[in-house]
């Protein structure tokens, strides 16, 4: 586990080191969430566009999903994350 420090301004900005910059590929404009889970924060980059996760669930040989199938199993997917996280 790597740790890295910053300083926060009175304003209650800072600075991501560059470190985590180069790791999470961050780039000036990029979102960046917050996730606080059990009194620890985690930092999690949003740089990725929809398109660049085009096709990244297909499987060779596996049929196509229509649209009310994806949504549904997003539903499911939800419902299981919720139910796990209570």
């Amino acid at each position: 586990m790597d740790i890295f420090y910053g300083t926060m301004t009175t304003k209650g900005q800072t600075t991501v080191p560059a470190e985590v910059r180069e790791l999470l590929n961050l780039k000036p404009g990029d979102k960046i969430r917050y996730v606080v889970r059990d009194g620890d924060v985690i930092l999690k980059a949003k740089n990725k566009r929809l398109a660049d996760l085009a096709g990244i669930l297909h499987r060779p040989g596996m049929a196509p999903l229509s649209l009310d199938e994806m949504d549904e199993a997003i539903g499911e997917a939800i419902v299981d994350h919720v139910m796990r996280s209570e």
